[in-house]
């Protein structure tokens, strides 16, 4: 499965511990990372500051689900299931 350009999802739901540029800290979860911009692409795709975390992850219909909407609250729901 591809990413669905613009959905954002993974870059809002889950908490991020590793340190993104803006954000030295990470990014609690819920929390829209700062390199989204307003159409929610990844401002920092592709460069080598991007959290591996980031560039790890690999979409997949069981997570991102077949709307941004579906997305945001699987995603949620997953990072709510193992904290």
């Amino acid at each position: 499965m591809d990413c669905r350009l613009g959905c954002g999802a993974c870059c809002i739901a889950p908490s991020i511990t590793s340190a993104i540029p803006g954000m030295p800290n990470g990014k609690p979860a819920g929390v829209r990372c700062i390199q989204l911009d307003n159409d929610n692409l990844c401002m920092i795709f592709g460069h080598s500051d991007r959290p591996d975390v980031c560039a790890d992850f690999s979409a997949s219909i069981d997570v991102c689900g077949t709307t941004n909407q579906q997305a945001l609250w699987l995603i949620t729901d997953l990072e709510s299931s193992t904290c």
